[in-house]
């Protein structure tokens, strides 16, 4: 059996009945399985992973993205992660028996219904886009919904498909497809959001740091600390326990302690090899994190 990974980013983080209402519509999928899904409230962010054959997981990002849309208002949305849109991101990756071709065609396919369903302008990045300076979302996502319209109108930024000009509360949403990566952040036992933003810096490769890590230095006003926030596009490159001790490295150059690190979403088995979740800081880690034993659930 073919197996596709989709991971959308949402733009809800606050509202535990909309989260859930968006889980409860991708398990109602036929042919879907909800594998893990968490919410963010400083991120004011959700993140779902689900797995299944390709017209499946077509539908069920379709019900999806409908669902989020006739629910969140982006003009009332404020976070600390930067966003384009209700639908922020879709990402379709290959499991089994699939090539990235096949999940670049399925998320031009995907892209094209949203657009034309919902009258989302749709970018496409990573291996889907069809420019070069789109390959990267945080080109894309550069300006942010509130600067979108404007982005838009700039020679070269129009949508791969849908409307010329941002939906009026759902802005547009970024599909692509991509391999695997490790979202993860690193807490700080600070409140300095200078001090995040030089370490995310020092470790993130566009900075000259550590090769296909991206990162941000982010604010927790919930927690009243602050976070560098990073995807790790390609752990074989730059393990897990680099990036970490990199990052304490840095911190301890600035004065301030490391309080833990946290894991988004799930985590590919062969990330753990030579290393375990306490080295790497990991809070309530447990083996149903691990992908591979999630997909090895009946």
């Amino acid at each position: 059996m073919s197996l596709i990974e989709c991971v959308p980013n949402i733009s809800e983080g606050r509202r535990p009945a909309v989260v859930e209402m968006l889980a409860e519509t991708i398990r109602a999928a036929h042919g879907v399985r909800l594998l893990d899904y968490s919410a963010d409230p400083s991120h004011n962010r959700s993140v779902f992973t689900m797995v299944g054959e390709r017209d499946e997981i077509k539908h069920a990002v379709l019900d999806l993205a409908w669902a989020a849309v006739h629910t969140i208002d982006l003009r009332q949305h404020h976070g600390q992660h930067p966003r384009i849109g209700t639908v922020d991101v879709v990402p379709f990756i290959p499991i089994a028996d699939v090539t990235m071709s096949d999940c670049v065609d399925l998320a031009r396919d995907v892209g094209q219904a949203i657009a034309a369903r919902l009258r989302v302008p749709v970018f496409l990045y990573a291996e889907a886009a069809t420019r070069e300076e789109r390959r990267r979302l945080e080109n894309i996502r550069r300006g942010q919904f509130e600067g979108l319209a404007a982005r838009m109108r700039e020679p070269g930024w129009a949508p791969d498909f849908g409307p010329p000009a941002p939906h009026p509360s759902a802005g547009a949403t970024a599909v692509g497809a991509r391999r695997l990566l490790i979202a993860f952040n690193v807490n700080l036992a600070t409140n300095r959001l200078d001090v995040a933003k030089r370490i995310a810096a020092a470790v993130r490769e566009s900075s000259g740091g550590l090769r296909s890590v991206k990162a941000l230095g982010l604010s927790l006003p919930s927690r009243g600390i602050v976070q560098v926030s990073m995807n790790l596009t390609d752990f074989t490159h730059t393990p897990l326990q680099t990036v970490v001790d990199r990052v304490v490295a840095e911190a301890a150059g600035e004065g301030v302690e490391v309080l833990e690190s946290e894991l988004i979403g799930l985590i590919p088995e062969a990330a753990l090899t030579g290393t375990t979740p306490e080295r790497l800081l990991l809070r309530h880690f447990s083996d149903d994190r691990i992908l591979e034993r999630r997909l090895g659930e009946s």
